[in-house]
């Protein structure tokens, strides 16, 4: 890495702060959707969206509601696998899925999923004896996983199609294209080296073991899976005429959606319908606004009101048979127990001195 390159970042990370760059990133394109979505949106006519909405086929509609079930149900195996590699077996695919589903329900809509996620499956795992320092690491080794799948799709996707990522960030074809070759070579050079050697992340409790070389691959297959049904879903929606390719859309979709990722906006909200209006510009307007709001309603709302009504009976039923579910409240002290296991065993392995003053006793 360049000197300069390196100053640079270490005036980043002393004067200002990564946060603070994450929060102007975030600010910035919230407020570039906010314009966007008025120049495109102040003289939508609100006639012919109702018209578009009650003229869509039922059919579609259908379907794209099974390609959205199917999505979430892919999202399960996301954190089964987590759960697998950290060495819990113990924990059943019921546990994980139920995890899963209510984690990225949440999270989808809410926002800062890392957070308002990792804090619903503590709730859930925590009753099976998972430690924080546990549901930690599902949420990384699950994180890992959906950004594996985002760089496949968008680097497969690009190199075929560099036109459609043109479309959303207006940068030239081939400039799109070298991008999407880049992220393919570090695809590629990551699986090679978890394939090589057992590789690890972090230190002591905190300590990862990465998914090796075809565990990585399954990684992989699973996040793609995870979305191209919702890219399906998403096409279902979309206006008959003019005629776009599924892989076109995909990479508009899967560039959108990480978007709205990046705002940290409650469900990509403003952010990813921005994204899509502005890369789908040759739909008719209303008819594609349409196509947005029922799938935020099979996508976003429909499953964050089931995850609700989940989470909130099972509360009510682990209140009747008094379960013991740690609040979230002792999540610090879940830690700080785990990560004082090293200090625990350094005592035993150096006893103390004969002569040592010992505590009083207070009785």
């Amino acid at each position: 890495m360049p000197e300069s390159l390196r100053a640079v970042l270490r005036f980043i990370s002393k004067k200002i702060g990564w946060h603070r760059v994450g929060f102007v990133l975030s600010l910035t394109i919230i407020i570039v959707a906010v314009v966007v979505l008025y120049r495109m949106l102040h003289d939508l006519n609100w006639g012919d969206l109702v018209k578009a909405l009650k003229d869509t086929e039922p059919h579609d509609v259908m379907l794209a509601g099974l390609f959205v079930a199917a999505g979430y149900f892919t999202l399960t195996f996301y954190d089964l696998f987590a759960v697998r590699t950290i060495g819990r077996n113990d924990v059943s695919y019921a546990t994980a899925a139920l995890a899963g589903f209510t984690s990225y329900s949440v999270g989808h809509n809410v926002g800062a999923s890392v957070f308002t996620g990792g804090a619903v499956r503590y709730r859930i795992y925590s009753a099976y004896g998972v430690s924080a320092v546990e549901v930690a690491k599902i949420c990384f080794i699950a994180g890992l996983t959906f950004w594996l799948g985002n760089a496949t799709v968008l680097g497969l996707g690009i190199f075929y199609a560099p036109e459609a990522a043109t479309a959303i960030n207006q940068l030239p074809e081939w400039f799109n294209r070298t991008l999407a070759g880049i992220t393919l070579v570090v695809l590629v050079a990551y699986v090679v080296w978890v394939w090589m050697a057992p590789r690890t992340m972090g230190r002591s409790n905190w300590k990862v073991t990465l998914p090796g070389g075809p565990l990585t691959l399954l990684q992989i297959v699973i996040g793609i899976i995870d979305l191209g049904f919702c890219a399906l879903a998403m096409y279902m929606l979309l206006p008959d005429e003019p005629h776009i390719s599924f892989i076109t859309l995909a990479v508009i979709f899967v560039s959108a959606t990480l978007l709205g990722f990046a705002s940290h906006s409650p469900g990509g909200l403003g952010v990813f319908d921005a994204a899509m209006l502005v890369a789908l510009w040759q739909f008719d307007k209303e008819e594609l606004l349409a196509g947005l709001l029922l799938f935020r309603l099979l996508y976003y709302i429909t499953p964050f009101t089931l995850a609700l009504f989940i989470l909130g009976g099972r509360e009510i039923m682990k209140g009747i048979f008094t379960a013991k579910v740690p609040p979230l409240g002792n999540i610090a002290a879940d830690v700080l127990v785990s990560d004082g296991k090293a200090a625990r065993a350094g005592e035993k392995s150096h006893p103390r001195k004969k002569g040592a003053s010992k505590p009083h006793d207070s009785h």
